[in-house]
């Protein structure tokens, strides 16, 4: 799995493709409010009054 990310990492680096770093970071941190969201725990109510 690490290998994807520095094979990633370098394709953006070679392509200059820089937009997309914005998009994966956004997209990561909606993937990680929804686990912490769904785990219900006592992150839930303050997950819940950013939405």
């Amino acid at each position: 799995m690490i290998e994807f990310f520095k094979e990633f990492g370098q394709f953006l680096m070679e392509r200059k493709k820089w937009w997309l770093i914005p998009v994966i970071a956004v997209l990561l941190l909606v993937i990680v409010l929804i686990a912490v969201g769904s785990a219900g725990g006592a992150a839930s109510p303050f997950i819940y009054t950013i939405f």
